[in-house]
């Protein structure tokens, strides 16, 4: 497997984890506006090597999800803002353009230190 992203998660906004509950995750790398970090789970900047697409795979805090769709503007926004947003609902059609799909059970929570990797 050939990792394509891999980051480290430095800080969590304030209202960040209340996008759990609705099954989401959005990240964004540090030096986010601030109004915008109060929602994200803000990580150190990483490389991208390759393409985000369906059939590869995200691990988040040591659970692993396949990716079942790859909204049009996802791979960019993690390459120039280390921004997406995870949606831990397994559809098949990314629902907005900036949005990553994966199956699985959305995590209880993704604590500083957790690790985002993605991997085809």
């Amino acid at each position: 497997m050939q990792t394509i992203y891999q980051t480290t998660f430095t800080r969590v906004g304030d209202y960040a984890r209340e996008s759990l509950a609705d099954n989401m995750l959005i990240t964004f790398r540090e030096g986010a506006p601030e109004d915008i970090e109060a929602y994200c789970f803000i990580h150190r900047p990483g490389d991208m090597q390759g393409e985000l697409e369906a059939g590869a795979t995200l691990t988040l805090a040591n659970e692993v999800f396949p990716i079942t769709a790859v909204g049009e503007v996802a791979d960019n926004n993690l390459r120039e803002l280390g921004h997406i947003t995870i949606r831990f609902d397994g559809a098949a059609q990314a629902e907005y353009p900036g949005t990553i799909h994966v199956a699985g059970a959305t995590p209880v929570d993704v604590p500083v230190g957790s690790a985002l990797t993605i991997q085809a």
